[in-house]
């Protein structure tokens, strides 16, 4: 769903860390229930189904472009569990790589819980999906220098139509506001007028 970011934490993680200023600022999280009536509603094993390709951008806190990138996206359900193949493609040339495995419930008030692990993930990620939105938060032990350094992302996934979603992440430490990431997500006719056009390559940038 989100990014490798060892290098975006690098540019970011130094300033946070020797600033007053920056403790007294954070984010604030959308209530996602109040989408429960958004459309087209919501399903990542749907939406995600098969081959999805991403535009992506990370901005500082600040508003400044620091980094662009490219994601495909193979996904595919085993055994009742989503798995979502990311591959990464940085402007800088930089290639990564994360691959999810999630696992859904639907509640009885209409909700839809997600839960999922990746290899750079600490612990369990968890979402809720509720109409056209779903809130994804989690950890990454990103290693910077010779530290890891643990950050959050709380990502909300925006379904537009069919075929389009928005992404906006945002990346804290200690409740402190690092930047954020926004990403387009498409699949069916519109990632494959991308492909077909050859707008969208991961061999080179």
């Amino acid at each position: 769903m989100t990014v490798r970011y060892r290098q975006i934490a690098a540019l970011l993680i130094g300033s946070v860390l020797g600033s007053v200023l920056l403790m007294l600022s954070g984010c604030s999280a959308p209530n996602i229930d109040r989408f429960k009536e958004g459309k087209p509603s919501l399903s990542l094993a749907e939406f995600f189904a098969g081959e999805t390709i991403a535009y992506g951008i990370f901005e500082d806190r600040f508003g400044q472009l620091k980094r662009q990138f490219r994601v495909h996206i193979d996904g595919r359900t085993e055994q009742g569990k989503l798995i979502l193949d990311e591959q990464f493609l940085y402007d800088d040339g930089e290639q990564a790589q994360r691959i999810w495995t999630i696992t859904s419930t639907q509640t009885k008030d209409g909700f839809i819980r997600y839960e999922g692990s990746a290899d750079d993930v600490t612990g369990t990620a968890t979402g809720k999906a509720a109409g056209n939105v779903l809130s994804w938060s989690y950890d990454i032990e990103l290693a910077i220098g010779d530290n890891d350094i643990e950050v959050r992302f709380d990502d909300f996934i925006y379904q537009m139509s069919d075929n389009l979603a928005i992404n906006r992440a945002h990346v804290t430490k200690w409740g402190v506001e690092l930047g954020t990431v926004t990403l387009v997500f498409l699949r069916g006719k519109l990632a494959q007028s991308e492909l077909a056009d050859n707008n969208f390559q991961l061999e080179r940038w």
